[in-house]
């Protein structure tokens, strides 16, 4: 599993933190087994948020010259270029 980012961090503490709060307003608990209760929910709530919070795209790879990101030229290979890929590697592939 992937780390989580910076921005992914920040959402989740800043969803505890602000759902703890709000809940203990509204519900106005004052037993600890209630604040317990609030706690842990508002702990689900952050992970939710955290890990459902979108994460930035890696990059594909350079792009030739005279091209934009959206459009990516058709490679094609021939029998000749497998075969010598697969000297490189010295790996067999079936077809």
């Amino acid at each position: 599993m992937p780390r989580p980012t910076a921005a992914q961090l920040a959402y989740g503490c800043a969803t505890v933190v602000l759902v703890t709060l709000a809940l203990l307003l509204a519900s106005g608990a004052s037993s600890s087994a209630t604040v317990g209760v609030v706690c842990l929910a508002a702990l689900a709530m952050g992970v939710l948020v955290a890990v459902t919070a979108p994460t930035p795209r890696r990059a594909r790879g350079p792009v030739p010259a005279g091209t934009s990101r959206s459009y990516r030229a058709p490679t094609r290979t021939t029998r000749a270029d497998d075969a010598a890929a697969e000297e490189r590697v010295g790996g067999h592939v079936r077809r």
